[in-house]
């Protein structure tokens, strides 16, 4: 297909990339930054712009990889001329209807992107979504030329797994920088001594659920341990909210669980 790819940033460069190795044209990379949009064309073979009125009129499909906030407006901006063109963003957020032309969808990778790292885009779930029936075919086919895993999902089920997305991904990172903070300030250990046990908990979850993989004093509900660990974040308030928040939610949905399987619910 031909495509022409609105934005040069960490999802634009990685889907870019994907998109071109599986025998796609982008015919074009738009960006404001002249530096991004040069360097990601120079590996895409194809030519860039900084110039909203210089990206082309027509395509089999405009992408729109660009921050959330920027996606309504840039379409709006390039929709004159292209009434009849497929607009598509990559947003998880966003709905489907932010974008003005009667021809729009949704072509959600999920997964966190780096320019720096490259992806094996074939196991990253794609999400899709369209207001007419031949452009969700279009995008199903298109999705499946880069991900094993396509999936159709309507906006309203699209903004909960974004939901999903941030607590497993980014609020377990933030848990990972806190953890890294209290090795620093005491003993001025390394992260890397958390890796073995980070990769472990996260090898578990291809062959358990996260019910049966979570282990701790919370699910033991070990008031011992508890009132310990409450003791050492005595003098981080903030902290020790999370961590009050955390062990409580972690038993009472392990408690949830056990009632549900014993058929109390």
């Amino acid at each position: 297909m031909k495509v022409v790819l609105i934005g040069a940033g960490n999802l634009a460069t990685n889907l870019g990339k994907a998109l071109f190795r599986a025998g796609h044209e982008i015919v074009q990379v738009y960006s404001r930054t002249e530096e991004s949009a040069c360097a990601l064309a120079e590996v895409l073979k194809c030519a860039y712009t900084t110039d909203l009125a210089a990206v082309p009129t027509s395509a089999d499909v405009f992408i729109f990889a660009l921050a959330d906030d920027a996606v309504e407006r840039i379409a709006c901006l390039l929709r004159k001329g292209r009434e009849e063109q497929l607009f598509v963003h990559t947003a998880g957020s966003l709905h489907l209807d932010v974008l003005p032309t009667a021809r729009r969808g949704v072509f959600y990778p999920m997964q966190s992107f780096s320019k720096d790292k490259e992806v094996d885009f074939s196991i990253i779930p794609c999400f899709v979504e369209s207001f007419l029936k031949k452009d969700l075919e279009l995008l199903l086919a298109l999705a499946r030329t880069v991900s094993d895993t396509v999936y159709e999902l309507s906006s309203n089920d699209r903004k909960y797994l974004h939901l999903a997305a941030v607590f497993c991904n980014n609020f377990a990172n933030h848990c990972f920088a806190l953890g890294a903070h209290l090795l620093k300030e005491h003993g001025n250990l390394p992260f890397s001594v958390m890796l073995p046990l980070i990769d472990e908990t996260a090898s578990k979850l291809h062959v358990m659920s996260p019910h049966e993989a979570q282990t701790g004093p919370a699910k033991r509900r070990d008031k011992r341990v508890l009132e310990k660990h409450r003791m050492l974040l005595a003098t981080k308030p903030e902290m020790g909210k999370i961590y009050e928040l955390f062990s409580d939610s972690i038993y009472y949905d392990q408690l949830r669980l056990k009632e549900d399987t014993c058929g109390i619910f």
